[in-house]
């Protein structure tokens, strides 16, 4: 019997709106400072730069998925119930974000932060498995996949470093977890030229 298979488009329209909604919701934890003057100034930086890790965080993903989703244009089973475990771990992420400012970066408030990057980053690995495994079967796997595969397993990697780090350098771990970001930016970038480049040159033929 032929394995069931089901169309992209609700699953895409279904992910882009739930995380709009984490967006949203993390927007909304931004408060105006209880102190006067530069005082209440200089506590907005920190703040501003935990959210923006986490917008970017979770930017990255959605960029990802969208790219991951519309190389197949149906999904079975396992994709589906990988991309619903995806989308409950990003929609945890305005809580921790919200911890982590509340604590003012403490060493456990960034540990548990850490923890939460590599619970929602295990799922969209696992995501990503299920629709390599479709891409494998219909031929369409490339060694780009192959190469992307390894990265994310580095970033997992990072992720668990930045656990124990952050007990004695909660600020340093941040840091090593905006890099993770910062990886995965720059390969997006190159990776869209090329993909152009590769459109333009299949259009010319």
């Amino acid at each position: 019997m032929a394995e069931k298979r089901y169309p992209t488009t609700r699953l895409e329209a279904f992910s882009d709106g739930v995380l709009a909604v984490v967006i949203t919701i993390m927007v909304l934890e931004l408060k105006v400072p209880h102190g006067d003057g530069m005082a209440g100034l200089l506590s907005i930086p920190p703040i501003l730069f935990i959210y923006l890790l986490s917008f970017t965080f979770t930017s990255i993903y959605w960029v990802n998925h969208h790219h991951m989703i519309r190389r197949v244009k149906e999904c079975d089973h396992r994709v589906l119930y990988a991309n619903l475990g995806f989308l409950f771990s990003a929609s945890l992420l305005p809580f921790f974000t919200a911890y982590v400012i509340e604590k003012h970066s403490d060493s456990f408030s960034v540990a548990l932060y850490a923890a939460s990057m590599i619970f929602t980053a295990l799922w969209f690995f696992l995501l990503r498995l299920a629709i390599e495994r479709l891409l494998r079967l219909t031929g369409d796997l490339s060694p780009e996949d192959t190469a992307t595969q390894r990265k994310h397993i580095a970033s997992l990697v990072l992720y668990v470093a930045a656990i124990p780090l952050a007990h004695f350098h909660p600020h340093i771990a941040l840091g090593v977890i905006t890099l993770v970001t910062i990886i995965w930016i720059v390969p997006t970038a190159r990776s869209d030229s090329y993909a152009s480049e590769l459109a333009r040159e299949n259009h010319s033929h």
